[in-house]
């Protein structure tokens, strides 16, 4: 039963063609038949039928009645499962579309942590090569210091001798 005080949206029940009256029983005019899922504003209820205004461009808000029965007010299961299929669409090319741009991501992200990977093999060496540099020139100052302290000792030692064989 719909209530007679305001006006609010229903629907043609699922999968039926109904007849759309000029009154509220069997002997008036059909003005149309109904699809079902078709949109329309209840505005009145007299006994097993409902006032009704189509509502869509090409209904042009027509009033007229129809059987109570035939009308729901959820969105008919038809009308719901279209529109969810639709929008299970638009998520499926949503989801492919984030999946090619993360594997785009993913194959950036590998070339980078190849590139990375060969900088530091390639540091890594050069700083091999700069400690065994280094370390050689350490080696060699040390010897060169080692070398020039003998040879003063030398020269100290032996300036010594030459003075205590000339005292003699």
């Amino acid at each position: 039963m719909v209530p007679p005080s305001w006006a609010y949206r229903v629907y043609v029940t699922d999968t039926l063609r109904v007849t759309f009256r000029t009154g509220p029983s069997m002997e008036n005019k059909i003005i149309a038949t109904l699809n079902s899922g078709e949109p329309m504003e209840a505005l009145d209820s007299q006994g097993d039928w409902t006032r009704v205004r189509l509502i869509g461009p090409d209904r042009d808000q027509k009033t007229g009645w129809i059987m109570t029965q035939y009308v729901v007010t959820r969105l008919p299961w038809e009308v719901q499962a279209k529109t969810l299929r639709e929008e299970n669409r638009q998520l499926k090319e949503k989801i492919d579309k984030i999946r090619k741009q993360l594997s785009a991501a993913v194959k950036r992200e590998q070339g980078l942590t190849t590139e990375l990977n060969e900088n530091t093999a390639a540091l890594g060496k050069l700083k091999n090569e700069k400690f065994r540099s280094s370390h050689r020139t350490k080696w060699f100052a040390t010897g060169a210091l080692v070398l020039l302290c003998g040879l003063m000792i030398g020269l100290v030692i032996g300036r010594q001798q030459k003075r205590k064989s000339s005292f003699y």
